[in-house]
């Protein structure tokens, strides 16, 4: 006798939604703990957006599936991105899945190998350090908005090279927050909110449209040459100068396969990457180095033992283990990201449930990279825990970068930025020291601290 098929079981529905804007206002009033509070009804969890249903996947198994065992059944989509692919276009984070996002891929794939980010490390150096050791000593920093300034000045002369009119950074350092915020807001609201002619919503199409005014000129940007006498006098000076161009040549090398309004897309798409996860991740870094100041004491032993007390330098990185687990276990506590989504291309079974064609299909990174059962005492910060051969289930429970053949593509360029960052910060100041209350977890694309000010000495 033939054993019937299992019928799929339905689908469990999260407590506390409303009238019209179902489970919103918990997404809006208190994020972190509503996600957070899902796993206790099952490994797919049904939560209303306004009147739209989707589905949150709470089980890191799951969601491996959704992104790389059946992830041709599951497309790059959903309500978050359709919101971001107003402000970012159709670049890889947000275009769809096929032929195009392939194609588009391949021809970006080569500013981000390793070879060619380690061209770019000394500049990054240099620029960071700058930055940092402009600081006053003793002076209260708003360090998020210095990470969010360091990442972006870091970015951008590693994508563009040397020289970028100040400005543009200026004015990209002011409006990409914004931006993100809007984005977030408008992902959590009901649709037809977002349609409304509101203040808000004419602020936010008023700064995309300025986002690609100054991106075209960054494009544009041509850097300097430098000075031939200078440099044959100073073969470090010259090295620097052959370094000019910046990874984005690689991509404008390639114009003649991508239109003016793709190469925006995808230097915004990159932009935002660099800001929105790297500072983040950095400032909570910082954070916990004020609380733990053994885990300070070693990253410090560590840089001095490969320094030897001269300035960092671009082959160090790579001699900074404890650094890399440090920011590891940065992003693993704070996310980064809280919410990404996925579309059913077809009715599918996901963990013994019926998830409709068309269906949003929600995972969270934060929820996943707090889960006990996954890390240990989650709350806890211990970089130890990303010591070789101390944690073997991370592959199925890490997802900060995503995963599958939609992967971040920046990966890569992400840990040579924080670790040159981290690492330039603490050589520049021998003393951290938190000045504010401790601050608290605030979503936007990424959960960031709400307030974060600090001294260095």
């Amino acid at each position: 006798m033939t054993a019937s098929p299992a019928v799929p079981a339905p689908v469990p529905t999260a407590p506390g939604g409303l009238p019209l804007i179902g489970h919103a206002h918990h997404l809006v009033r208190s994020p972190l703990p509503f996600i957070s509070s899902l796993r206790d009804h099952g490994s797919v969890v049904r939560i209303r957006l306004g009147p739209t249903p989707a589905y949150v996947v709470t089980d890191p198994v799951l969601t491996r599936t959704v992104l790389v065992t059946e992830a041709a059944h599951f497309a790059k989509g959903g309500k978050i991105f359709d919101v971001l692919r107003g402000v970012f276009g159709d670049g890889l984070a947000t275009i769809g899945d096929g032929d195009t996002h392939l194609r588009n891929r391949r021809l970006m794939q080569p500013m981000f190998n390793k070879a060619h980010i380690a061209t770019r490390r000394t500049a990054m150096i240099e620029q960071s350090r700058s930055m940092v050791g402009a600081w006053q000593k003793g002076q209260l920093r708003d360090v998020f908005a210095d990470m969010n300034d360091v990442t972006l000045a870091a970015f951008l002369v590693a994508l563009f090279g040397a020289d970028l009119p100040a400005h543009l950074q200026r004015e990209f350092t002011t409006l990409m927050p914004a931006l993100m915020k809007g984005a977030i807001r408008q992902t959590v609201l009901p649709p037809w909110v977002t349609r409304l002619p509101l203040p808000a919503n004419r602020a936010q199409a008023r700064g995309i449209a300025r986002l690609r005014v100054l991106m075209d000129q960054a494009i544009d940007h041509t850097p300097s040459a430098p000075d031939p006498a200078a440099a044959a006098g100073c073969p470090h000076q010259a090295a620097a100068g052959d370094e000019q161009a910046g990874l984005f040549e690689t991509l404008k090398a390639a114009e003649d396969q991508f239109t003016r309004e793709q190469l925006q897309d995808e230097a915004i798409t990159l932009m935002n990457a660099a800001i929105e996860t790297t500072a983040t991740a950095l400032a909570w870094t910082l954070y916990e180095l004020t609380r733990h100041p053994e885990i300070e004491e070693r990253l410090r032993a560590e840089l001095a033992a490969v320094c030897a007390g001269r300035p960092l330098r671009e082959e160090d990185l790579d001699r900074l283990p404890y650094a890399r687990q440090v920011l590891q276990e940065g992003v693993r506590k704070y996310g980064p990201a809280w919410m990404v989504t996925r579309t059913a291309t077809r009715d599918i079974e996901l963990g013994g449930h019926r998830i409709p064609r068309g269906a949003d299909v929600v995972w969270s990174p934060y929820l996943h990279q707090n889960d006990p059962a996954h890390f240990p005492d989650p709350a806890a910060f211990d970089p130890d825990r990303w010591a070789d051969g101390r944690l073997p289930s991370t592959r199925d429970s890490f997802f900060a970068f995503g995963d599958g053949r939609r992967k971040c593509i920046g990966e890569n360029f992400a840990w040579v930025e924080m670790q040159i960052i981290l690492a330039t910060l603490l050589e520049t100041w021998p003393r951290l020291r938190l000045v504010s209350r401790p601050p608290r977890a605030e979503t936007a694309i990424t959960v960031k601290p709400d307030r974060l000010a600090m001294a260095f000495s």
